[in-house]
């Protein structure tokens, strides 16, 4: 084979394999995410009242986030 089938097909080659390599590995990461979102999902109360005590921490630290930058001492 002449260098001008050879360099081209082996960069082709080079290309599918790292190609592969990265979508096995974003795979992979994924499927670690799904992991523990489904372990810490159990670990949550699903009440409206769990989710009403959530927002209400939520706002807190955003008043808080708020005040800091605003200068003001808590």
């Amino acid at each position: 084979m002449s260098d001008q089938i050879v360099l081209p097909l082996t960069a082709l080659l080079a290309t599918i394999i790292v190609t592969t390599a990265i979508l096995r590995g974003w795979q992979g990461w994924l499927a670690l995410k799904e992991r523990e979102l489904d372990r810490t999902s159990g670990d949550v109360l699903h009440t409206p009242a769990a989710g009403k005590i959530e927002l209400a921490d939520l706002k807190e630290r955003v008043r808080q986030l708020e005040a800091i930058a605003n200068g003001v001492e808590l």
